[in-house]
């Protein structure tokens, strides 16, 4: 895969990504660690059906039995990341959430870099700064922390980034060591994150409406973005992975205001147009230097 192609798959997984915030203003009455159950419950049966067609389902129950410690530690990073987003949305607000997991590159760039020895350009760097500035702009009013639950949804929050950041690099090095397939990770994610949710959720109270969307959920806007994304992890490092990840913010705005009539503030529309911009620039300095 091409770096331009790799970008562009990237960003259609944050695309779809994204749908998650505007899906959920249609539930009837689904609520908390239920809808997290189910997305991931879906998530997984999707999983099973996309990686059995692209493996075989011989293959793909041996590839889960030998995987490997590599194998699951990013599945379990994978079950935290679906686990701990939702856990955290009940918590403390949307905002408090989302520039929580702004610092997800930052993390990941650390790590890429403590744990790889890869060394960031300083664009890259400098639009890690802008996109995460970006995103606190985007939401700055509306933060709060003072009360004590909010703190602990912040904290939950935090484990998303911290999370995503021990996988991209953990799928960075098999990359560059023993180049296994990691695609199972997300099945598994999948399957532990329905389990941990699975007592929580009861007594169940989804109508058919709501399994329905969360069934979307599950497969659009998890299994098969993130098959893609660990795809794309082949071709792109950690932190470019991660960065471009902040779209998935700037994507969520706007399906909110197409699809739920959540008009954007003129901070969110400017920090999103910080996080563009930062993003396009590092992309576009890439290509100058590929060219040269």
């Amino acid at each position: 895969m091409t770096h331009r192609r790799a970008v562009l798959t990237m960003v259609a997984a944050t695309l779809m990504w994204s749908i998650a915030g505007v899906v959920s203003r249609h539930f009837e009455a689904a609520r908390g660690f239920e809808v997290t159950f189910w997305r991931s419950l879906f998530n997984g049966v999707a999983l099973v059906v996309l990686l059995s067609w692209l493996r075989g389902p011989k293959p793909l129950a041996h590839a889960i039995r030998t995987g490997g410690r590599t194998l699951w530690l990013s599945g379990l990073c994978w079950a935290v990341m679906y686990t701990a987003f939702m856990m955290a949305l009940t918590l403390t607000t949307v905002a408090n959430v989302l520039v929580t997991m702004a610092l997800g590159p930052l993390f990941t760039a650390l790590m890429a870099r403590f744990a790889l020895g890869h060394r960031l350009a300083a664009r890259t760097w400098a639009a890690i700064v802008v996109a995460g500035a970006g995103i606190a702009w985007m939401y700055a009013r509306e933060v709060g922390g003072s009360d004590a639950r909010h703190l602990v949804g912040m904290l939950v929050a935090l484990c998303v980034p911290i999370a995503a950041a021990v996988n991209w690099t953990l799928i960075q090095h098999n990359r560059s060591a023993a180049q296994q397939d990691m695609l199972p990770a997300v099945l598994i994610g999948a399957l532990l994150s329905a389990l941990v949710t699975l007592l929580p959720s009861f007594p169940f109270e989804a109508t058919l409406r709501d399994l329905a969307l969360l069934a979307l959920l599950g497969t659009v806007q998890l299994a098969i973005p993130c098959l893609l994304a660990v795809n794309v992890a082949r071709s792109l490092s950690a932190p470019e992975i991660s960065l471009l990840g902040l779209l998935e913010v700037v994507f969520g705005v706007l399906w909110a205001w197409l699809g739920a009539n959540e008009a954007p503030a003129a901070t969110v529309l400017s920090g999103g147009l910080l996080v563009l911009g930062a993003l396009a620039g590092n992309e576009l300095l890439a290509l100058r230097e590929r060219r040269n």
